[in-house]
């Protein structure tokens, strides 16, 4: 019995051994412990354990799958873009006896793990910027048809025949990968398209490419009527704004629909734009005409409100009301005007320059005028205008004006010192047998000072003159004439000449005089003008 026993015990410790050996040759996922070799390390996806591995880059191949099934790539939209914060850390582990997760398992706890912290789905969309404005729209079909909404208004009323389409094309001037838009007009595009086609499909060459240069060289260029225009025709259309376009990534419900974008790009916002001060302009009426109060004029412009200066010329910052973006449209338009002709200056050398006559008057003419108008949608107002072609109906008669050419004489203070006791024009208490209203200035200086010529002329009158006694008379020419009057003595005589300074005489008191003094008077065409007017020291 005892023998039996032993036999027993012998045999469970043998079946013992063998079990282990099957176990070590035929379940690697225990590991024993013997050293660095067999050590193993416990996986951590977003603070969760998600399994065990031999080496690192198990687990991040794992990470890798977990990412893909996730992003369910048989329901998902293939412009989607999922973002999940996955944060994958290892611990080192040495164990006698450890539990290898198996990739699959691995990788649907990671799965899991993942979706415990999955933050949400970024859609393909395109940023359309206009200005300081963006709208995000889901497709390029909509970017395009919301700028063709923008057009529709002008081209419902201008274009009938649909000549116009917006392009959107890969902007040369970014570095970037920037889409930029543009309206074409698709008729002449059609045209150059035509001619292209034609040209390539029959080349010239030789002789017949000589002849076609020459007969095209002379082909004389055929006059255009205004007839052969279009009254009102739409020939250009523009954004006023320039339109960005990048594709980008954003969360749905960061995307606008059509309807929404329309009235973002359309609707009315502040925007600064620059006024140029005018002549009678003051702070509260420009504040007044734009909205603002003068105290945000100050403000907006850096100036001292205590003391704000500006003055005509100057740029001011005002604020208005616009939309991001509008069209610049070009319409056709022909007007009748009237018009002057340029005025036609005959001169004359014998006269002096402040001579002139009128010897015909000025009648207007009338013209036919067709120009290219731009305006802007948004404000109505014209922006530029382009003449194309104009057409006189009827003459326009110049004025013609006669002009004197020399430079009139100037005329010098006749006496050295003196001075005026009495003024040119009226006065109250002139003495006897003297008018009151005054024909010239007297001038009280000494007998015997020297009087000279005013300017130069040829002697009129020299001697006795009634109330003047003796006095001097000189013509300058064209009807100017310069008297001095109560004299003592005259040094000229009738048809001299003399020249601006000459002595022509010596003060005294003769005639109806008070005093010493000289009576200096000017008479332009007979008629008495105040001296003082005319001297020129």
């Amino acid at each position: 019995m005892h023998r039996y026993a032993r036999l027993i015990k012998l045999y469970l410790i043998l079946m013992s051994f063998m079990v282990l050996g099957i176990s070590l040759l035929f379940f690697p996922q225990f590991v024993s412990f013997s050293g660095e070799e067999n050590s193993y390390y416990e996986v951590f996806l977003c603070g969760e354990d998600v399994g065990t591995v031999t080496d690192e880059e198990t687990a991040r191949e794992c990470l890798r799958q977990a990412r893909r099934r996730l992003a369910r790539p048989e329901t998902a939209l293939e412009d989607d873009m999922l973002f999940v914060d996955a944060d994958l850390t290892f611990e080192e582990r040495n164990s006698f006896f450890g539990s290898l997760s198996s990739e699959d398992d691995l990788t649907a706890s990671m799965v899991s793990a993942l979706s415990d912290h999955e933050e949400r789905t970024y859609t393909r969309c395109y940023s359309v910027r206009i200005k300081k404005t963006i709208v995000n729209l889901a497709t390029l079909d909509e970017v395009k048809e919301l700028l063709q909404k923008v057009m529709e208004p002008v081209l419902s009323q201008y274009d009938e025949g649909e000549s116009y389409d917006v392009t959107i094309s890969r902007d040369s001037s970014s570095r970037l990968c920037v889409l930029s838009a543009s309206i074409e007009d698709t008729n002449e595009e059609a045209k150059n398209e035509s001619a292209l086609l034609s040209s390539e499909a029959y080349p010239s060459a030789g002789i017949e490419a000589q002849l076609s240069g020459f007969f095209d060289a002379v082909t004389p260029q055929v006059a255009v009527n205004f007839d052969d225009y279009t009254d009102g025709k739409l020939t250009k259309v523009s954004f006023d704004s320039r339109i960005e376009i990048a594709s980008t990534y954003l969360p749905e419900s960061e995307i606008e629909t059509l309807d929404d974008a329309y009235q973002i790009v359309t609707g009315q916002e502040d925007v600064t734009t620059r006024y140029e001060v005018k002549n009678g302009d003051s702070l509260d009426s420009i504040a007044q005409a734009y909205g603002e109060t003068a105290d945000e004029l100050i403000s907006d412009n850096g100036l001292d409100a205590g003391n704000p200066v500006y003055k005509p010329g100057d740029l001011l910052l005002v604020r208005v009301q616009a939309a991001p973006l509008a069209l610049n449209y070009t319409i056709r338009q022909s007007r009748d005007e009237n018009y002057s002709a340029d005025t036609i200056t005959k001169y004359n050398d014998s006269w002096y320059t402040t001579k002139s006559e009128v010897i015909q008057d000025a009648v207007e003419g009338q013209r036919r005028v067709l120009e290219d108008v731009e305006y802007n949608s948004a404000s109505g107002e014209a922006v530029s205008t382009t003449l194309i072609k104009e057409e006189v109906v009827t003459e326009a008669v110049p004025e013609i004006i006669e002009q004197g050419t020399k430079n009139p004489p100037t005329y010098i203070w006749p006496v050295s010192g003196g001075y005026i006791t009495s003024g040119f024009g009226h006065r109250t208490k002139p003495n006897a047998a003297a008018s009151s209203y005054h024909q010239g200035v007297d001038i009280a200086v000494s007998t015997g000072t020297a009087v000279h010529a005013s300017s130069g002329g040829t002697v009129t009158q020299a001697g006795w003159y009634g109330n003047y006694g003796y006095v001097v008379f000189i013509s300058h020419g064209n009807g100017v004439e310069t008297r001095y009057g109560h004299l003592s003595k005259v040094e000229v005589s009738v048809g001299e000449t003399v020249s601006q300074g000459d002595v022509i005489a010596l003060s005294g008191s003769t005639g109806n005089s008070t005093g010493p003094h000289l009576h200096f008077e000017m008479r332009i065409n007979g008629t008495a003008v105040n001296p003082l007017e005319y001297v020129t020291n």
